[in-house]
């Protein structure tokens, strides 16, 4: 609750927001900010290919008129149709991007794009953990805006920072209590942060930034049913489409002076009360403008959730350190948090979306594939019956005292006998082990290569590395 005459978190949010300049952030948060926009929009390009994001594209352009907004890896005609969108996709062979991209109005723009770069479970995320997910959520209302007004890269870049500031100290203030309760916590965080971006490039004041976040408050969403139900998994990549479109939606709203509660995140009723089992208000505006969020953007090395990061590269390096390989092992022991075991544990997968959010599935799968490799994650992973039969001889059990929620005990025995064992404590992409520029280059035009060409993906490249000085926001 407020205090006294204590302007609310939402409008000491939005007045930070407002007031930022480019010139004013550290040269390291503008690197990781470019770096986030960069990977995800590999992302939404790769996503695009998949049968699932077919359909949000196939809405988008039924819906979304003829506006000025990309679809990413979307061909322009011929290539989407609703009711049947995969097979059409697929026998287009035409152009995914540049003059051939399929254009829509923002906020349709906004639901494909998110749902897109969330598609393969390839999007960045925060670390520590918060129920975030700056990319998927922030990049397709941020470029949407940006195309609808014909905002600069320099402008661009701000505006993604303030909003990663923000959006991350609303997930830290929720101590990822969300899901706990059943939620799926990007759904209900990204609205907020993508409210903010769109509305900077519009260039709404801080009292319009305050009812943006009002109103997105009221239109968050997602639930974790897909995790127990043994189907619908598809529905989780639409939970980041539908934050992003909200921040257009709530932004474009506050512009035409729509109101919404400035108590939002911390008041009666508010965002922490009702959605959070352990909220922490004083979290919302802790550090704002001091100590900088964006530099805890974390990208993932493999496509799948997080938490079997840093379990799945321990493996591949024990395997690498001691010759052996899935053939060899007998079972895997893993000491890991309790989320893990609760929401992670999923032994039969129905298909590769909910096999991406199973732990040992994916640790079965590292022993058998290159998990660096998107193709790896394909519908055959799931049919299997080599990496079926080694999920099923790994063990979870919940570990206290770990260095963080992401880190588990690895305990591998093989055939032969031996015994291994290793604390699985990080993984590449973490802020502590950052990819190389040569790393981001090589996922950005792996990602890509499937839909554009190598010379016109590098080209897009270099210019995104260059955002700041660009006069628009660049398109392949």
């Amino acid at each position: 609750m407020i205090a006294g005459n204590e302007a609310s978190a939402g409008r000491q949010l939005a007045a930070f927001a407002a007031r930022l300049r480019y010139e004013e952030i550290p040269a390291a948060v503008l690197e990781r900010a470019r770096a986030c926009i960069i990977d995800t929009l590999a992302c939404c390009v790769h996503g695009a290919t998949l049968p699932w994001s077919a359909a949000t594209a196939a809405y988008a352009r039924r819906y979304g008129g003829n506006g000025p907004c990309t679809l990413f890896g979307v061909p322009a005609a011929g290539g989407v149709q609703y009711g049947d969108p995969a097979p059409a996709m697929a026998a287009s062979g035409a152009p995914p991007l540049a003059n051939a991209a399929a254009r829509v109005g923002a906020p349709a723009a906004a639901l494909a794009n998110g749902a897109a770069a969330h598609a393969f479970e390839q999007d960045c995320l925060r670390f520590p953990g918060a129920g975030v997910h700056p990319g998927a959520t922030l990049v397709p209302a941020l470029v949407a805006a940006c195309q609808e007004t014909g905002a600069s890269g320099r402008q661009a870049l701000t505006a993604f920072v303030a909003a990663c500031e923000v959006l991350f100290r609303i997930g830290a203030a929720t101590h990822h209590s969300s899901e706990k309760l059943g939620f799926h916590a990007p759904g209900l965080t990204g609205p907020y942060g993508a409210a903010i971006a769109a509305g900077l490039i519009h260039g709404l004041d801080a009292d319009r930034l305050t009812q943006a976040l009002g109103i997105a408050g009221s239109l968050s969403a997602g639930l974790l049913a897909f995790t127990k139900a043994g189907n619908g998994a598809m529905v989780k990549r639409l939970h980041l489409g539908r934050a992003a479109e909200a921040g257009v939606v709530a932004a474009a709203l506050a512009g035409e002076g729509y109101e919404g509660p400035d108590t939002i995140l911390e008041g009666r009723y508010g965002f922490l009360e009702t959605y959070c089992r352990d909220g922490e208000p004083g979290l919302l505006t802790h550090g704002l403008g001091d100590a900088w969020e964006t530099l805890k953007i974390c990208f993932k090395r493999y496509p799948c959730h997080v938490t079997a990061q840093a379990p799945m590269q321990a493996l591949r390096g024990l395997m690498a350190q001691h010759g052996f390989d899935g053939v060899d092992i007998e079972t895997i022991a893993l000491g890991c948090s309790e989320k893990i075991v609760s929401h992670h544990d999923i032994r039969a997968p129905a298909d590769i979306m909910a096999a991406q959010y199973s732990v040992p599935f994916c640790v079965a799968l590292a022993q058998f594939r290159d998990p660096e490799d998107p193709a790896a994650f394909d519908a055959d992973a799931v049919r299997d019956p080599a990496i079926r039969q080694a999920c099923e001889r790994i063990t979870l059990t919940v570990q206290t005292g770990l260095p963080s929620a992401w880190s588990a005990s690895l305990g591998v025995r093989l055939r032969d006998g031996r015994a291994l064992a290793t604390l699985a404590d990080g993984f590449l992409g973490l802020p502590s082990q950052p990819l190389s520029a040569e790393d981001q280059r090589r996922r950005f035009l792996l990602r890509t290569s499937g839909s554009i060409d190598a010379g016109t993906a590098g080209g897009w490249y270099e210019r995104l590395q260059d955002l700041e000085n660009q006069p628009a926001f660049p398109v392949a």
